[in-house]
């Protein structure tokens, strides 16, 4: 049986930890006996004491442990050991039963009412854990179900249009009559619906917004700096509204749910705007949707300010005062390739200049470059459009992708005519971009003749400033990691994020790139010829000068830019 918790009073155990007045304290037992509040709520929410604080004094001081609630996922049998009123009463939820003991997160472990209300209620040991307000509300609310989708709901009924500061610029009204869904796709409350969802995502710095249809409920997460976070989830009942309104935004058919669609539509949202990009996708319960946030006034079109390392910045440089040549750039979706290739072509952006791209889909419009849009239902594909924009005088041309053998050839070809071609592909490294295209079936010379520099990229999660720390790591760590520290350079200084309430505990805020760049140099081009492996190809471009993803990564994270756990996130050993 574990130990029952110690009678101390809170109020005690603060004065003693000197996080609050003794005049503060008694403010705030005054209002906690005429409101009924618990005392802990009272002092967060008059700003003598933050939720950090209280939590880490409560687990040290009581030898409770403290845990994120947002993070767990609670089956429904272990809800169902505390009824709800207890729950909202007394801010409590049951988290586990083992054996005997059922652990229960609280904001205050030290209310003995409560614990001995449930242990009667329940006949298990109690065993509390303690946990953040703001954070444990938001559990109960999500798990228990009802009254926070209720709510959202109210809020929005009886809401201001106005209010989110939110403006759909482009819009279409010629929609069939498809009557239902189109009336209540344009209720009020359904539009504000939106707003909310779309103003809270760019409140959240998110990348992407998913809203995601279950049996019973309609989920929606943020990606925030590469990690899905899930935010308060609408009621089920304006699913198909909710759908209908986001299709009417976007130009699309309503009554259609049985195929994808694609589709963008732009808002304007504190005097900047805003494009998003749209993907609806049949599933079993209803149709998901993901929204791509195309932000122009966070796009950073500064080559030098993207934060490369100095070999992949200078072979980056040199690659574009190629007059001909092909550069790809490789990396997995939302790896921040297509922001690299617009800081190349705001670079290469001269007067005397011409640049075509051809994209799929035009994500951010460049003044003095054209942009050609792909529309494969009408033949307008990436080599169609390749081919057209060949015969328009372009000096510069962009691909969006390399996706098959007739686009690579096109591309190749042009490469070799004069032309400078930027394009993506997708591989793990910049090595196997050869070989890659060697397997879409284009000629080993032809490859080997045209490709100037191959890239691979990725975004690290940049670690909190606000409550970043210096950490000590053990030789033999480095050395399984593959670190070198370089001669000359300065005593590394990796660090880590405790986790505080701007980073939301992750002990991140924020992104950076990190780029592996190899040129072709002489020294690969047998290689190439003789449709070599890429690890063979990777040797020796080490050999050449090129340093890996892994060594730029850890550059970063010696730097105290980022964090070695991220780095091993998202690079392989060399």
């Amino acid at each position: 049986m574990p130990p029952k918790t110690a009678k101390r009073r809170l109020g005690d155990v603060l004065l003693e930890q000197k996080l609050v007045a003794e005049d503060q304290l008694r403010e705030c037992i005054g209002v906690q006996r005429s409101t009924g509040q618990s005392l802990a709520h009272i002092l967060v929410e008059r700003g003598y004491l933050s939720e950090e604080d209280l939590v880490v004094t409560l687990s040290e001081q009581l030898s409770i442990p403290h845990i994120r609630v947002g993070n767990y996922n609670i089956p429904q049998e272990i809800l169902d050991e505390v009824p709800e009123s207890l729950a909202r009463q007394y801010q409590m939820l049951p988290v586990s039963v083992t054996g005997d003991v059922l652990t229960i997160a609280m904001v205050d472990p030290l209310n003995i009412m409560a614990l001995d209300d449930l242990r009667m209620l329940t006949s298990y040991d109690i065993q509390p854990v303690v946990a953040v307000q703001s954070e444990l509300i938001e559990a109960i609310e999500r798990h228990y179900g009802g009254k926070q989708s209720t709510e959202l709901y109210d809020e929005l009924v009886s809401g201001d249009d106005a209010k989110d500061g939110l403006e759909v610029v482009e819009e279409r009204d010629d929609i069939g009559d498809i009557s239902t869904m189109e009336e209540e796709a344009q209720d009020a409350p359904v539009i504000r619906l939106v707003n909310l969802i779309l103003v809270k995502a760019l409140e959240s710095r998110a990348s992407d917004i998913h809203v995601e249809p279950f049996e019973k409920v309609l989920r929606v997460r943020y990606r925030v700096d590469g990690v899905l976070e899930e935010t308060k989830n609408p009621p089920k009942s304006v699913q198909a509204a909710l759908t209908s309104r986001l299709k009417i935004m976007s130009n699309l058919d309503i009554a259609e749910h049985r195929v994808p669609q694609d589709g963008r539509f732009r808002i304007k949202f504190k005097g900047r705007e805003i494009d998003f990009r749209i993907s609806f996708l049949p599933c079993y319960h209803g149709e998901k949707v993901v929204m791509r946030v195309l932000d122009k006034g966070s796009l950073t079109l500064d080559l030098d300010k993207l934060g490369f390392e100095q070999q992949p910045m200078e072979a980056f440089k040199e690659a574009l005062k190629l007059p001909f040549g092909m550069i790809l750039l490789t990396g997995p979706t939302g790896s921040g390739k297509t922001t690299t290739l617009y800081s190349a072509l705001h670079k290469l952006n001269q007067i005397g200049t011409n640049i075509v791209t051809v994209e799929d889909p035009v994500e951010y419009e460049l003044f003095g470059v054209n942009q050609v849009q792909v529309h494969a239902e009408i033949g307008l594909t990436f080599a169609a459009g390749l081919r057209s924009i060949l015969r328009q005088d372009p000096d510069i041309v962009m691909v969006g992708e390399i996706r098959d053998e007739e686009t690579g050839d096109i591309a190749v070809k042009a490469a070799l005519t004069g032309h400078l071609v930027l394009s993506t592909l997708h591989t793990n490294d910049a090595s196997s971009v050869f070989t890659r295209m060697i397997d879409m079936g284009l000629e080993p010379f032809l490859v080997q003749s045209s490709v100037g520099l191959a890239a691979a990229q990725r975004l690290l999660r940049r670690v909190c400033p606000d409550c970043k720390e210096v950490i000590n790591v053990p030789e033999d760590v480095l050395t399984r990691i593959q670190y070198t520290h370089p001669k000359g350079a300065d005593p590394p200084t990796f660090v880590r994020g405790r986790g505080c309430s701007r980073c939301k505990d992750t002990g991140y805020r924020g992104r950076l790139a990190v780029i592996e760049a190899m040129t072709n140099y002489p020294e690969l081009q047998e290689l190439i010829m003789k449709c070599s492996p890429a690890s063979d190809i990777k040797r020796a471009a080490i050999k050449c000068g090129m340093k890996t993803l892994r060594q730029n990564a850890l550059a970063k994270a010696a730097a105290g830019l980022t964090t070695i756990e991220e780095v091993l996130r998202v690079s392989a050993a060399d």
